[in-house]
């Protein structure tokens, strides 16, 4: 993206970050711009993809998905095809939410949410038996002290 942003897409951005559920009125109105020149620049940033939609974060407490563990992976495979078979795995389960491929010892790093221990071990076992991995070491959030976190803009 070469895209710079200015004070006023950052402000906004911000703004969104904080309360996608503004109206463009209130939005404009706290980032002391008129409601034309608001909407213009959402435009702008939804058609150069800085902008990518609007969610709802939702309190996993508050849901039947208190149980988040962070997999590291590593295999012995490296190719292409390897790593289209593992991405269509990985994105076919709907309770892996984050998913990197990282630098140092491992290769691949999953954030996996479930209702429990054996929830995510049927997650676990959807994994390994489907494709072929060297290595997988799993580590259970015992408590979440800063989770989704606004960007620093």
């Amino acid at each position: 993206m070469d895209q710079k942003l200015d004070h006023l897409d950052r402000t906004l951005l911000r703004l969104l970050q904080q309360d996608a559920s503004l109206s463009q009125r209130d939005l404009a109105e706290r980032a002391g711009m008129s409601q034309n020149a608001c909407w213009r620049r959402l435009q702008h940033l939804r058609a150069t993809n800085v902008l990518q939609g609007e969610t709802a974060r939702i309190n996993r407490a508050a849901t039947e998905l208190g149980l988040t563990v962070f997999v590291l992976i590593k295999t012995r495979h490296h190719t292409q095809s390897w790593l289209d078979d593992f991405k269509k795995i990985v994105l076919s389960i709907p309770n892996i939410i984050d998913f990197y491929r990282i630098a140092g010892e491992y290769d691949y790093m999953l954030k996996i949410v479930a209702r429990d221990m054996n929830a995510f071990d049927a997650i676990y076992r959807k994994i390994i038996e489907k494709i072929d991995i060297d290595t997988v070491t799993s580590y259970m959030a015992m408590e979440a002290i800063a989770d989704n976190r606004p960007l620093p803009l």
